[in-house]
């Protein structure tokens, strides 16, 4: 168990969906403002919540392929804070994976210092746990966006992003590389 390398494991795979999906649809996501970014986390989210609860999932979508949305959709929103959104298409898919690859590396050294200090308390916890926590910071950036993303004591939506992208990388790390 190395989630240094767990975690490049699995950052591969979520950056290979997103390069794919560029070359499908390009950054169209620059048109979404804050509350929409939170909206496309909201119902992947809400989704997985669902199939752990029911056991049931008629879309035929995988939990994983959910999870690897909530980690681009993070990262998506990163870039969105960063850059503000467009009324249009206005950044080239390789500029939109630069600033993912960036994001990425920043959400995994975060990773690795929380993770130090929790002394990799995620592994014992419960994937369902993994979503409530991911679904309450999606909840959080609702809020935030809500008053203008002005907060009084705690994080801004940038952290949030963080911590459900690096979340969501736990929960993969479980169901794809520890099976």
């Amino acid at each position: 168990m190395n989630t240094s390398t767990e975690f490049d494991q699995v950052a591969a795979l979520c950056r290979d969906v997103y390069v794919k999906k560029m070359k499908d649809y390009g950054p169209s996501w620059r048109i979404m403002r804050p509350q929409t970014v939170n909206d496309q986390l909201f119902i992947k989210a809400k989704r997985i919540r669902e199939i752990e609860m029911t056991g049931v999932n008629l879309v035929g979508e995988s939990v994983e392929g959910e999870l690897m949305a909530i980690v681009n959709y993070s990262i998506i929103g990163l870039i969105q804070l960063s850059e503000g959104y467009a009324d249009s298409v206005d950044m080239s898919a390789a500029r939109a994976t630069e600033l993912y690859d960036q994001f990425m590396q920043q959400a995994k050294d975060l990773m690795l210092r929380k993770n130090h200090d929790y002394g990799e308390a995620w592994r014992d916890m419960l994937g369902s746990s993994l979503t409530d926590i991911i679904l309450t910071k999606i909840n959080r950036n609702k809020s935030i966006s809500a008053h203008d993303n002005q907060t009084l004591i705690s994080e801004g939506c940038d952290g949030n992003y963080f911590d459900m992208l690096n979340y969501a990388v736990f929960y993969l790390i479980k169901l794809v590389i520890e099976k």
